[in-house]
């Protein structure tokens, strides 16, 4: 061979045993000659079987529900919180209703001369009833200083949380 050439590599006992490599086996468990390029491979370890619940998780209390919203409600049309501040617990019909409910609740106090303070506001009672599956309709009384409003809800259970379907301030 000359100097430029390559060699080939041994592949018999003695050129595995210089090169530091172990003997191939003659034959495989099985009989049939080892592939070469066979890998050995661990195996894999055991996932745990994971768990159905049967039962879906309970809705959250519509009645909790009812009283944070129903406060959030009198302080958008009082002017102590803006109605996007909501919208992830109503429908866009509702947004756009109270929307339209706070620019005429401004527009009044402008022109009465009253000044945009943070109302004092309290929830009083508030009463529940499901209408159907997933359906309730609830009646928030809401005290301020000068007078108590009445809101009256309707939620219903959507993607596992309560949303205002239609909501009317007395």
């Amino acid at each position: 061979m000359a100097s430029g050439e390559a060699r080939p590599i041994e592949d018999d006992e003695a050129g595995r045993e210089r090169r530091g490599l172990a003997p191939v086996p003659d034959e495989g468990s099985d009989g049939a000659p080892p592939r070469r390029d066979a890998v050995a491979l661990a195996p894999l370890p055991r996932r745990p079987a994971r768990r159905v619940d049967p039962t879906p998780p309970a809705p959250p209390d519509a009645a909790a529900t009812a009283r944070a919203l129903g406060l959030c409600v009198v302080e958008v049309l009082t002017g102590g919180r803006e109605v996007d501040s909501i919208a992830r617990w109503v429908t866009e019909d509702v947004h756009r209703h109270l929307q339209q409910r706070a620019a005429v609740a401004t527009r009044a106090r402008s022109l009465g001369g009253r000044a945009r303070a943070r109302p004092r506001v309290q929830v009083g009672s508030v009463r529940t009833c499901p209408v159907a599956d997933g359906v309730v309709e609830a009646a928030v009384v809401v005290h301020t200083r000068s007078h108590a409003r009445a809101v009256a809800l309707r939620l219903e259970l959507r993607q596992g949380r309560w949303r205002a379907t239609a909501v009317g301030v007395l």
